[in-house]
């Protein structure tokens, strides 16, 4: 198992935890980002690649920090605490996307 499956087999998250979601709708993050990269993979046609991890942090990140804002009400303090994160480290993170 590489590193990649480690990381992911240690913390999968599942989508649809939720009841109020069906199973025939259910998929994991985990495997969206899976299909992503695969789509990637497929279309770079064997060229060489640098900051592939910069680049699918800031795919993720950015749209997180997007949903969290609009479900907290904007609220910073509730946002930090749902994401594990200091209230600075929010405050920097959403300066780096223009969303402050």
């Amino acid at each position: 198992m590489n590193k990649l499956e480690e990381s992911a087999a240690t913390s999968s998250f599942e989508i649809a935890e939720s009841a109020e979601i069906t199973t025939a709708k259910s998929s994991s993050l985990r495997s969206e980002v899976e299909k992503a990269l695969d789509r990637y993979f497929s279309q770079i046609d064997n060229e060489p690649v640098s900051n592939l991890h910069q680049m699918v942090m800031k795919e993720v990140e950015e749209p997180l920090l997007q949903a969290v804002m609009k479900f907290t009400g904007n609220n910073q303090s509730k946002a930090s605490i749902m994401l594990g994160l200091n209230r600075g480290t929010l405050r920097s993170k959403l300066k780096h996307y223009g969303m402050l």
